[in-house]
């Protein structure tokens, strides 16, 4: 989700009215965090249930037969550690099988009391019995009628609404709900034996050479008919594309967030969007695969079929990387109204131990919310950061995944817990520095190691920092989105000078080169998933969001979007699509697609489909003659990217020659052949640019290579410079309507010849040109 683009709107209230931090809490004392969970011995004949809770008085954990809709098989009370404030039980497996007739998995879940709900022998499912308040001046949220998810539970039931189980109020406090019992409704934790379903060979490419393919899991493979109906929308359809992906050229796929949300329910009424979350940004368990992407939904089956999916990608050379959201969770913030102090989720965490996993107002009353959707994750706090780093490493290590993707991430710089928010990428106490410590980020040259990306904004305070982050970290380059927006598409209404396009297509340098990072720490997109498609930024004026099914409505998105509709004309609207694609693919950096955008997918308008699980927003896999011509430029000018390491540089360019041939190893151009002047690069006026890059500095295979960018709106002709001693410039793709096709961009070895230094070329207006000299 992108700053305003939020997803689920209109039911938090952001209270930010305390103005001065507390201190951080103490650390407790070191804890086993592998041991967290309900986890078999090594025998397989006992099983121990560990959780977390610094603030509890009692806890018990329950355990169940089936996964939903009946009541406990036993309880039994837990054991405080009151060094490292984990609470254990250890059961004989034997005695939950002859004794209480658990033969399958073994379902669970916790109660929990504490001073604001304390405990009475008197108490049973669904009474009010040691009820003090919903919440008390500590910010203790105990409620013992709603049973807790394990937050280090590695499988999930299933969610907490379901269409049997259709009654969101069971887990809410207040007067009205807090008596109201959730533990046959309830998604329960799943107690897992070790898998060992191989995660393939992990790809070591380094960062900058990948090419990003953002989609989402379910709708990747909804639409392809080619496929079982049993597995399409699965982790085991996904698997399936691993082949088409390659021959794209994509070497990572970056999945819409598949922890655990609420999503069972999007299904109930297949007409509408009432309720629906297809996007997946409200995490209910940071360890557990979202079922509903299983084909397999036995117990485990999620986990297998995750690993199997990623072995896939693995084995066709792609990475897998993951979508995060460690910013807020799923259990949401106050239901509103005029009860907004005690009506909220009691599912898990706040039930728990609220302040150690909740930002809170300086009176503990309220969430401190930087997101829009419920209040800040506590990602000061230790122990918060533990269940951060233990569920990376579990998805790292367990599940294979390469890298990953983090919502929100400056939620992640907080460098206080309760009261404030205030991001400090050198604060060595946050959840990024720790991230980056404990979770070493793969090096430059490739290797080991993960791939870490920040979507560095939030809401509020100081929280949009691109360019701002610590080392280690990638970003998504939102100025570099919103530069290639205005230049193409508010001309005449929005300043974009030559200068600030250089500097984006050279990696943002200055984003990115005063603290020790790189061109390939800016992740270059011109559009995402949230917002318009390729295709839509470039045919729509404004949001279409209220449509009827299947096309929306959807509430919420951004208003203003830089986008333009070409004046209706079809084929410039084509033309821009393949213009802002290129420039993206030949710009320094890592470039990252949204899925279906090869085809030019459309939305039809509608720039936020967080709820729109339809057929109207998967991708489709047919193909008009249009939509396989930009599949071609799409697939090629990926390769050509792929086959020149002159676009994608480990350092900034320099403007000097660095192998004695008399070429710099970049160089600026106006469209007269001369080298760009500051002068030229300051003026608003000016809106046609050029550069040459060296290739023989970098080992390519083209000498150099020529790029010609004319934003203007009418043709400019453009002479072209020196290609090297003995060298002639050949063209390999010209974005101009009169070259929409199949060959817009030429396979290897046919490139049209052009001439050498001082030729003329016009270029159409709004168009890209790529040369290379041989």
């Amino acid at each position: 989700m992108t700053g305003s683009m939020r997803g689920i709107t209109g039911i938090v209230l952001a209270f930010g009215l305390a103005l001065t931090g507390l201190a951080p809490a103490t650390a407790s004392a070191a804890i086993d965090a592998s041991a967290l969970g309900g986890r078999y011995d090594a025998t397989k004949a006992n099983i121990t249930f560990r959780a977390y809770s610094s603030r509890a008085t009692r806890m018990e954990v329950w355990i169940y037969k089936t996964a939903s809709g009946a009541q406990e098989a036993v309880r039994y009370v837990m054991t405080k550690d009151t060094t490292t404030n984990i609470w254990s039980k250890t059961a004989s497996v034997s005695t939950l099988q002859t004794t209480y007739g658990i033969t399958g998995p073994v379902y669970y879940g916790y109660r929990a009391w504490g001073p604001n709900w304390t405990y009475s022998s008197a108490w049973t499912k669904g009474s009010s019995a040691g009820f003090v308040s919903d919440v008390d001046a500590a910010g203790n949220r105990f409620n013992p009628n709603k049973l807790l998810l394990d937050p280090y539970a590695r499988e999930m039931s299933q969610d907490p609404q379901t269409p049997a189980c259709r009654d969101g109020t069971i887990y809410a406090t207040g007067a009205t709900h807090r008596a109201k019992d959730s533990g046959a409704c309830a998604p329960k934790g799943i107690v897992l034996a070790a898998d060992t379903t191989s995660i393939g060979t992990k790809p070591t490419r380094a960062f900058k050479d990948d090419v990003v393919y953002e989609v989402h899991a379910r709708g990747l493979t909804m639409n392809d008919t080619s496929l079982a109906s049993s597995i399409r929308g699965t982790y085991a359809g996904a698997a399936k594309k691993a082949a088409y992906l390659a021959s794209l050229g994509i070497t990572a796929v970056e999945l819409l967030p598949v922890q655990e949300t609420q999503n069972d329910t999007n299904d109930v009424d297949p007409n509408s969007t009432t309720g629906d979350n297809y996007w997946g940004y409200m995490t209910l368990n940071y360890f557990a695969p979202d079922r509903r992407y299983s084909s397999d939904k036995t117990a485990g089956g999620p986990t297998r079929e995750f690993k199997a999916m990623v072995k896939a990608f693995h084995d066709a050379g792609i990475k897998v990387y993951v979508d995060v959201v460690y910013n807020h969770t799923g259990e949401g913030g106050p239901w509103g109204g005029t009860d907004g102090l005690t009506v909220y989720n009691v599912q898990s965490w706040r039930g728990l131990d609220n302040p150690t996993y909740y930002s809170l107002t300086s009176d503990y009353k309220y969430p401190w919310d930087n997101t829009g959707v419920g209040g800040n994750y506590n990602t000061r706090n230790p122990v918060a950061q533990n269940l951060i780093i233990d569920s990376l490493a579990y998805w790292r290590d367990a599940l294979g995944v390469d890298g990953f993707r983090f919502d929100l991430a400056s939620v992640l710089g907080n460098t206080c817990q309760h009261g404030c928010y205030n991001f400090d990428k050198l604060d060595a106490g946050n959840a990024l520095n720790r991230i980056v410590r404990e979770l070493p980020p793969r090096a430059a040259a490739g290797g080991s190691g993960i791939d870490l990306i920040a979507e560095p904004w939030a809401i509020g305070g100081n929280s949009y920092q691109v360019g701002g982050f610590p080392s280690g970290w990638a970003e998504w380059n939102g100025i570099y989105r919103d530069t290639i927006r205005k230049k193409q598409n508010k001309l005449g209404v929005d300043i974009v000078t030559t200068g600030t396009l250089a500097q984006r297509f050279a990696g943002s340098w200055d984003l990115y080169g005063d603290d020790g990072r790189k061109p390939w720490h800016s992740v270059n997109f011109v559009v995402a998933h949230d917002g318009f498609t390729l295709n839509d930024l470039y045919a729509f004026n404004t949001k279409q969001n209220n449509q009827p099914w299947p096309y929306g409505p959807s509430d919420g998105g951004e208003d203003n979007n830089n986008s333009w509709d070409q004046a209706g004309i079809a084929a410039d609207q084509r033309k821009a699509a393949r213009t802002g694609f290129a420039l993206m693919m030949l710009s320094a950096g890592v470039p990252m697609m949204t899925g279906g955008d090869e085809v030019l997918r459309t939305q039809f308008g509608n720039n936020n489909t967080y709820n729109l699980d339809s057929a109207a927003n998967w991708l489709y896999w047919t193909r008009s003659t249009i939509e396989a011509n930009h599949e071609t430029f799409s697939k090629r000018l990926i390769a050509f990217r792929k086959a020149h390491p002159s676009l994608r540089p480990a350092g900034q360019y320099s403007g000097v020659d660095n192998n004695g041939n008399v070429m710099e190893q970049l160089r600026w151009f106006m469209p007269n052949g001369q080298q760009a002047t500051s002068a030229y690069f300051g003026d608003a006026n000016n809106h046609a640019l050029a550069w040459r890059i060296d290739g023989s500095e970098f080992g390519d295979s083209a000498s150099a290579v020529y790029v010609a960018y004319n934003g203007w709106s009418g043709s400019v002709n453009f002479i072209l410079p020196w290609p090297g001693a003995g060298k002639t410039w050949y063209r390999v793709m010209d974005t101009a309507t009169w070259n929409e096709g199949p060959n817009t961009v030429v396979a290897p070895g046919a490139e049209t010849l052009i001439g050498g230094e001082n030729t003329s070329y016009a270029m159409q207006a709004r168009s890209v040109l790529l040369l290379i000299a041989r």
